[in-house]
């Protein structure tokens, strides 16, 4: 197996992908976005939710974080890949980061969003209700929580990096 991850969790909207590019080009690392990989080999998510639905993404997203995870470097992790048994306990071996963001800033970040569980009339609404129901489990398996409300973001990848360099699993 490859070195530990460092895997990216949190709620929609909280910063991963654009983080963990920059965290990964800090350390020198690879950065892979499990998101990335599944529209990558099977197109849209939202288009996979709306042909094949959740439960057809989810076994996608099951395969596409396996992938990720065996591959080391930075990953990040789709807001509701640590839904998934099987993949909360691989997250064990890894260096689990969980980004928190907070409503008022998230609403700025998902104006005109298409991601599937946010559809509707209130995308914040429902953006706060989806994060609520998964708190507890991100913060149960997070080895160490950031904050991407405010701030630069080179900032808070440096906060990352210097936490990821103390090298404590």
């Amino acid at each position: 197996m490859t070195d530990p991850a460092i895997v990216l969790i949190g709620p929609m909207g909280a910063g991963k992908s654009s983080i963990g590019k920059k965290l990964a080009r800090a350390l020198g690392t690879t950065f892979t976005d499990s998101d990335g990989l599944i529209v990558r080999d099977h197109g849209p998510i939202e288009q996979i939710f709306t042909e094949h639905g959740e439960a057809r993404f989810r076994a996608l997203e099951r395969e596409a974080v396996d992938q990720a995870l065996s591959r080391g470097g930075v990953v990040a992790l789709g807001g509701g890949a640590v839904l998934d048994p099987d993949t909360q306990r691989r997250l064990g071996a890894h260096r689990v980061v969980l980004l928190t963001v907070s409503e008022q800033t998230v609403a700025s970040r998902l104006a005109g969003t298409r991601r599937p569980l946010l559809q509707g009339e209130d995308p914040v609404r429902r953006w706060r209700e989806v994060s609520e129901s998964r708190r507890q489990l991100y913060e149960s398996l997070a080895a160490a929580r950031f904050d991407t409300s405010t701030g630069r973001i080179q900032d808070i990848v440096d906060a990352i990096a210097a936490w990821a360099q103390e090298g404590t699993p």
